[in-house]
């Protein structure tokens, strides 16, 4: 079984999308300009302030419903890949442990010059702060628009959707790419797929199963239905 989650997931617990999050002070901005290569280039400073102030946001979110049947579930199924869209580390807070996660960690910083994961930086008052090896600055390990996704996260994903019996696509818009590929690349290998979204969305017409409604109600009733001694 495969599974792959998109925002909406992450909504149930109160962690805003990207735009949802464009309020207050920041409001004022485009995308373009506060998660993209270039508008770290431009202003630093201001790209890693909007992520420490997300950042925060997300430290406050606790795992919902939905994300702690997703871990029995995991427990039920002897093969279980949850690939992931979402930066805010629910999935694994919720005790998860196959994640693949697409998008990053917006928990995790990473050298802007080596592309490495920097667990121990000084906050000597610096902004954004630097990498000891080589003096660049860190930012978030996150995947900004126009970047590609992370090669070997992609590939078992890819692996992992054709592989499987079972499909669910949940609380995403199933039209950001190459994420939207994956139900496809399920569906062509002979799975069945399984939608689960308040709202219909481009897959719902090719999914065997549209299960309308939130994924925190649905999950936890579809896991009691299928297996009555489930938590």
């Amino acid at each position: 079984m495969t599974v792959l989650t998109g925002a909406g997931v992450s909504a149930e617990s109160g962690v805003p999308t990207f735009r949802d999050a464009q309020t207050g002070i920041w409001a004022q901005f485009r995308p373009e300009e506060l998660a993209t290569p270039e508008a770290f280039a431009a202003n630093p400073e201001r790209v890693w302030k909007w992520y420490a102030w997300r950042r925060q946001m997300v430290a406050a979110a606790k795992p919902n419903p939905g994300h702690l049947a997703l871990v029995e579930l995991e427990r039920k199924v002897t093969q279980f890949t949850l690939i992931t869209q979402n930066v805010d580390g629910l999935h694994q807070r919720a005790g998860s442990r196959n994640v693949i996660e697409l998008h990053g960690n917006i928990s995790r910083v990473k050298c802007s010059a080596e592309n490495i994961v920097v667990t121990e930086y000084d906050e000597d008052g610096g902004v954004p702060p630097r990498c000891r090896r080589c003096g660049a600055f860190l930012r978030p390990d996150v995947v900004w628009f126009g970047e590609n996704l992370p090669e070997a996260a992609l590939s078992a994903a890819e692996r992992a959707s054709e592989k499987c019996d079972v499909f669910f696509s949940i609380g995403t818009s199933a039209v950001v790419y190459p994420a939207a590929a994956l139900p496809h690349a399920a569906l062509d290998s002979g799975a069945i797929l399984v939608e689960i979204n308040p709202q219909r969305t481009p897959l719902t017409a090719d999914a065997d199963f549209f299960l309308q409604g939130p994924s925190g109600v649905i999950l936890p009733a579809l896991l009691k239905a299928t297996w009555p001694d489930a938590a």
